[in-house]
């Protein structure tokens, strides 16, 4: 090897990164300025001058979040040209004060070449090359020869060839817990469906350890990139399986430049509501069934009802009487408007304090012209009886009050539930206390598309809205001062929050977005898709009118009771011609000597699996372990433990049947392995990945539930290296 040449491309390239560096402290430093001197702009002006000032705010804000978000690995790499021209590729880009081009964005139509160049198809480059960097420092070098003798040509020298290359490096590197970016390593199927084009539902399809979750990300900061005019107005939603997958993925986006995305589980779609709790797959399958959009609409049209004899009514010492007539012809004239359930109240209202209106000036010998109607109207409207006779017939409704009353109360749940068995309508059944699942969470969002807003009006409602807006705008001014400390010499939370206002000082568009049902994304990006029930659809295709999505996922791995079968099945009823399919075929994590089992027993199950080739072979085979049942949970912690040793500081998960879950949990604990292994179901490991795995009893994995072969197909996948089974002895 020819160690001089490597240490002076390890100097050169040093320089490089330095200059990098100092260019981006320099920007940095002036939009941190910038963004003090537009804080410290008096507030005198009009409102569209406050308008402006309050965008520069947030770009500037936003442009440092940036900054330091990749602070981390600036540099990533540089192609070389045939033409001796070179390029180094970053996570954002970087000019000189001149606009001279000093880093490209690794998203920008000129980095393309550094992920789809191949020696059959050079694309104008001769070499890319990747580097290495800790902190700041170079730590390494390392080229792919595109041109051989061009290259060396160029002055190059093959000491610098890696005979391993990036990628494979990268694959045998230990897991941290944490998903990496992958910006370094793109391969070109992944490069082709990162920039394709924004319109319509991108469906890409792949087996595990294929990438799909890490291209989809990917994406995401490419179409913020590329579209950042359409989608920085809406935003993009990125929605995974459960909260743990997505404290597994937080900090790849931001890696890669990009910090105002919304990310969600399920569970979290519907604001106010996160919910994690967990139900019977039956009981899942019931819930995410489309019959549950009409349960619904018969639940909510079961609370307008008419009396069945009239109602005597006291009004201030008067009284008259509510028949049953004017209440149905009431309910049907508002039922006439299509309107939810609460817009279309307030007709009923009018009808119904019409009628008594005229009653009452009967009852009273007054004429009924306009300025008697009013002041008969609001002595109505303060008629206790009035009142609640009104509520009886139309109450307003709240989705969660509507939900909780339709699974507690049998005779709603029988009258609203005729399209579903009697064995159905028992599974819903439950106390009004149950936590919230993530099967309720579609429903909760239907019963607020049939019910619609609550009426305005309600002191004590637009009082604790107003106190929730004031503590957000004050949080919101804290975290200014985190960007800017010595602004926090000049004010405080409370008074910036005074100075700027509700109409002035925004939560950053995620935070908005998160918290607004109504919200439209531009885009929604879905990691696990096939796991979503027809109900859930219903709510993605709302929060996207555009219909502009990624849905990444395996229709083989499909575990959940109401997930889909085929994406036709699923996407058809929505976009049907709009949706187009992309499929990965090559497996990054899980090696051959590991997958190929896997695949045979999905097949075996009458399972089509997804085609893919491993990228390597791998060093272990799978090993099996047999035990005793006694010593299921202590022989499984002993292997968990012992791999956590052998790997120093590699990631260990044990997936097992739930019932295990406990003793398996008490094992760790008593031997002190507890914080550094993971303990998880089959359907909790979805979409993560570990170095080593131990997979306790994998017959009660498939006999656990109906797509049992499924859920032992991701179990099976998700090490990078080692695979370890621990069953009962047969």
């Amino acid at each position: 090897m020819n160690d001089a040449y490597v240490a002076a491309e390890l100097r050169r390239e040093q320089a490089v990164v330095d200059a990098l560096y100092a260019r981006l402290d320099a920007v940095r430093e002036q939009t941190a300025l910038a963004l003090a001197g537009t804080r410290r702009g008096v507030t005198a002006g009009t409102p569209a001058a406050r308008v402006e000032r309050d965008a520069f705010l947030a770009l500037q804000s936003e442009q440092l979040r940036r900054f330091d978000a990749v602070e981390e690995r600036l540099c990533i790499g540089r192609i070389d040209g045939a033409d001796g021209a070179h390029a180094h590729i970053g996570r954002v880009g970087l000019t000189d004060p001149s606009g001279r081009r000093l880093l490209i964005d690794w998203r920008a139509p000129a980095a393309q070449p550094f992920y789809r160049a191949t020696a059959a198809r050079p694309d104008g480059i001769i070499s890319r090359r990747h580097i290495s960097t800790v902190g700041r420092t170079v730590t390494g070098v390392s080229d792919e020869v595109l041109d051989l003798d061009a290259f060396t040509a160029a002055g190059g020298d093959t000491a610098t060839v890696s005979q391993d290359g990036a990628l494979l490096l990268s694959l045998n590197a230990n897991r941290t817990g944490r998903m990496r970016d992958i910006v370094a390593t793109i391969q070109a199927e992944q490069d082709e469906i990162i920039r394709a084009p924004l319109a319509g539902v991108l469906v890409v399809q792949g087996g595990p350890g294929t990438g799909k979750t890490v291209v989809a990300l990917h994406r995401a900061a490419y179409l913020l990139y590329a579209h950042r005019d359409r989608l920085a107005r809406s935003g993009v939603l990125v929605i995974g399986p459960n909260a743990r997958f997505l404290r597994y993925i937080e900090q790849v986006l931001p890696s890669l430049g990009e910090t105002g995305v919304v990310l969600a589980a399920a569970g979290q779609l519907y604001p106010g509501v996160d919910a994690t709790a967990d139900e019977l797959p039956e009981v899942v399958a019931v819930k995410g069934d489309l019959r549950m959009v009409d349960v619904l609409a018969a639940a909510v049209k079961a609370r307008q009802r008419a009396p069945r004899r009239p109602v005597r009514l006291n009004v201030e010492g008067t009284w008259i009487e509510l028949a049953p007539r004017d209440v149905e012809q009431a309910r049907h004239r508002a039922q006439l408007s299509r309107k939810p359930h609460n817009v279309a109240r307030r007709r009923f209202v009018a009808e119904i304090l019409d009628r008594l209106a005229a009653r009452l000036a009967k009852a009273q010998n007054l004429d009924l012209d306009d300025d008697t109607r009013g002041e008969l109207v609001n002595a109505l409207r303060g008629a206790p009886d009035v009142r609640r006779e009104v509520n009886l017939c139309w109450m307003p409704l709240l989705p969660e009050k509507l939900l909780r009353d339709l699974y507690a109360r049998p005779d709603l749940l029988d009258r609203a539930g005729r399209r579903l068995s009697r064995a159905e309508r028992d599974l819903l059944r439950r106390d009004r206390t149950a936590p919230w699942t993530a099967a309720d969470v579609a429903l909760l969002d239907e019963a607020a598309e049939l019910l619609g807003p609550l009426a305005d009006g309600d002191a004590d409602t637009a009082a604790a809205a107003a106190a929730e807006d004031r503590k957000r705008e004050i949080a919101y001014a804290e975290t200014v001062f985190d960007l800017a400390p010595d602004a926090a010499e000049m004010t405080t939370a409370a008074a910036l929050a005074d100075r700027y206002g509700s109409a002035a000082v925004r939560r950053a568009l995620a935070e908005d977005a998160a918290h607004d049902r109504g919200w439209a994304f531009g885009h929604i990006v879905v990691d696990e898709a096939q796991e979503l029930s027809a109900m859930q659809w219903r709510v993605l295709m709302r929060r996207c009118p555009s219909r502009s999505m990624t849905l990444v996922g395996d229709t083989a791995q499909t575990g959940s009771a109401a997930g889909a079968a085929s994406w036709a099945q699923m996407l058809d009823e929505h976009v049907t011609d709009r949706w187009r399919l992309a499929e990965l075929t090559v497996n990054y994590r899980t090696p051959g000597r590991i997958m190929d089992p896997a695949v045979e027993l999905l097949l075996a199950s009458g399972v089509r699996a997804s085609p893919m080739t491993s990228a390597r072979e791998g060093d272990w085979a799978i090993a099996t372990t047999e035990t005793q049942p006694a010593q299921l949970a202590s022989v499984t912690a002993s292997s968990a433990d012992e791999e956590a040793r052998r790997l120093d500081g590699g990631q260990v998960a044990i997936i097992a049947p739930s019932g295990l879950i406990e003793a398996i949990e008490a094992e760790l604990a008593q031997a002190g392995s507890g914080e550094r292994v993971s303990v998880l179901t089959p359907r909790q490991s979805k979409g993560l990945e570990f170095d080593s795995v131990i997979l306790t009893e994998p017959d009660a994995i498939v006999a656990g539930s109906a797509r049992g072969a499924s859920d032992l197909y991701v179990a099976m996948t998700r090490c990078t290296q080692r695979l370890q089974i621990v069953r009962t002895r047969r």
